[in-house]
């Protein structure tokens, strides 16, 4: 197959229509057309293979991965997704790796109604790079930077289950073949849910101050938050949601440092004023309180203890 066959094989028709979407076939641009009060979002995620994940994994993992990990950033915003791009570079035109990638891509942009408008094909080393685009209300649309002394620090989603999966799947690379036999860590690494639909409902309802998603690790990612927003934070470790199973898995020592270092949870890291707190937890009920902002900078515990906001570097040694 050449490259055309490719995307009118695997790739067109890819998600739902969307009426914000004018063209997505036969012209050299997608035309997406935006509501008066609205912004366009914009975010782009690349995957390497052995790099994000094992180039043995399960293909239709990596077609969901690949989007997932984009479309986490259009939640950071609350923005809605209208549809992405996506740049693929493959060794070869295997068709029946192909099948499954697209069809784990297809489930994902289903659910989220998000469909592919556009992209690029060609061969070498295998990666992709997925662009999102997402309308966000002006109202509504969440920053980094709006963080207050006094908010509450509240986090959405699991943490350090990722980090425990991808220990695992190095330590077994066999295991990374076939998705129906993960364990609860494998399958929070190869297929994190992006919070869409929760950013969305809390958006409508809620003053959210700032926001983040926690890609690279609780404390890195907070401490991007605090130094956008120019506050420091104080956390209660006693508050923070360590997963039994890390307890089980590293112990309690390792655990606490997997939740607060460990990256690829994707979950929300949001801040919002005390008195909001409730009502975003009836919309949210999973949603805990970990912490509150404070004046100045760094995050330290409530016992003072300074907390190193390290967490996953590209180009650290």
């Amino acid at each position: 197959m050449d490259e055309f066959a490719i995307i009118n094989r695997y790739f067109t028709g890819l998600g739902p229509k969307l009426p914000e979407v004018l063209e997505v076939q036969g012209d050299d641009c997608a035309l997406l057309q935006i509501k008066y009060g609205e912004f366009l979002a914009l975010s782009v995620d690349t995957s390497v293979a052995d790099r994000h994940f094992p180039t043995q994994a399960d293909p239709w993992a990596i077609g969901w991965r690949c989007l997932a990990v984009a479309l986490s950033d259009l939640a950071a915003m609350a923005a809605r997704p209208i549809g992405f791009t996506l740049a693929i570079t493959l060794p070869d035109a295997n068709e029946a790796w192909l099948t499954e990638f697209s069809r784990g891509m297809r489930a994902l942009a289903d659910a989220t109604a998000c469909p592919l408008i556009g992209g690029d094909t060609t061969r070498g080393p295998l990666s992709m790079s997925v662009q999102v685009h997402g309308a966000v209300k002006s109202q509504h649309h969440w920053r980094r930077s709006g963080a207050r002394a006094g908010d509450k620090i509240v986090l959405l989603g699991p943490l350090g289950l990722a980090h425990l999966g991808l220990k695992m799947m190095l330590k077994n690379p066999a295991a990374a073949l076939d998705r129906n036999s993960w364990n609860r860590a494998e399958t929070a690494y190869m297929l994190p849910r992006p919070l869409v639909a929760e950013a969305l409902r809390l958006s409508q309802g809620v003053n959210i101050s700032a926001a983040i998603d926690v890609s690279d690790g609780l404390l890195a990612d907070l401490q991007h938050l605090l130094a956008s927003s120019a506050v420091g934070a104080e956390i209660d470790l006693k508050r923070l949601p360590v997963q039994p199973a890390l307890i089980k898995a590293l112990g309690v020592e390792a655990a606490l440092k997997a939740s607060l270092h460990g990256g690829d949870d994707y979950a929300l890291l949001m801040t919002l004023a005390e008195d909001d707190f409730e009502l975003a937890r009836s919309l949210c009920p999973d949603l805990v309180s970990i912490g509150r902002c404070v004046a100045g900078a760094g995050i330290r515990t409530l016992e003072g203890k300074v907390l190193d906001p390290q967490g996953f570097n590209h180009f650290s040694k």
